[in-house]
């Protein structure tokens, strides 16, 4: 029963809408109405600056991290533990608190990784994703880099199976998310981390969060 449970807590977790949140509390401003039109941390910085931005992404983070560290103290059985990181993620990209219309979950992402699996792991994404985002300057490829490779990492580390196939959810949902950014990728229109876009959403490009 307490397994289920965390996982129903880890969903009520993962749909507090921090960006969302940040906008109406300190500028009374729907962060859904600007940018891209997402509530995560890079959007967030268009309206609210770097500081409120990097608080939005430790928030999410966090939601991820606590998620799974409450499935630990509630049930030993890790099968739950890796139900509630898909269920936080679930609430994020779905959230119960904004008519299950979220972000995109890497953030999120990144706070299960630090939680659930080996240092190795999440240490050579986070590499990965330092060298991506300094070739190219796209954060929504750095995302779907991260997504692909966590299943790939998974194997390469002899997770059991059924974990293994936890990350491909996972990696698959966070791809999914960002289909929009994969277009604007291939059609060469996808903002680049410091590049101005417009402030409206229908005026301007889109980002990975």
């Amino acid at each position: 029963m307490t397994g289920y449970l965390s996982v129903i807590l880890a969903y009520l977790l993962g749909s507090i809408p921090f960006g969302y949140l940040a906008g109406r509390l300190l500028r009374r401003e729907d962060i859904r109405d600007y940018g891209s039109g997402n509530i995560g941390a890079t959007n967030v910085m268009r309206l609210l600056g770097p500081a409120t931005a990097l608080l939005v992404l430790a928030l999410d983070v966090g939601k991820g991290a606590a998620a799974v560290l409450l499935a630990r103290s509630l049930t030993g059985q890790e099968y739950f533990w890796w139900m509630a990181a898909l269920a936080v993620l679930v609430g994020h990209c779905w959230p119960l608190f904004l008519g299950f219309k979220g972000g995109k979950g890497t953030a999120t992402g990144l706070g299960i990784l630090l939680v659930l699996v080996k240092a190795p792991i999440w240490g050579i994404i986070l590499i990965l994703a330092g060298i991506v985002i300094a070739l190219t300057r796209y954060v929504s490829l750095v995302s779907i880099t991260a997504a692909v490779s966590f299943p790939i990492l998974l194997w390469l580390f002899r997770y059991a199976p059924a974990y293994i196939c936890f990350g491909v959810v996972i990696g698959a949902l966070v791809v999914v998310r960002h289909q929009a950014n994969i277009r604007r990728l291939i059609n060469g229109t996808e903002s680049r981390l410091g590049q101005k876009v417009g402030i409206l959403r229908n005026k301007g490009g889109g980002s990975s969060e």
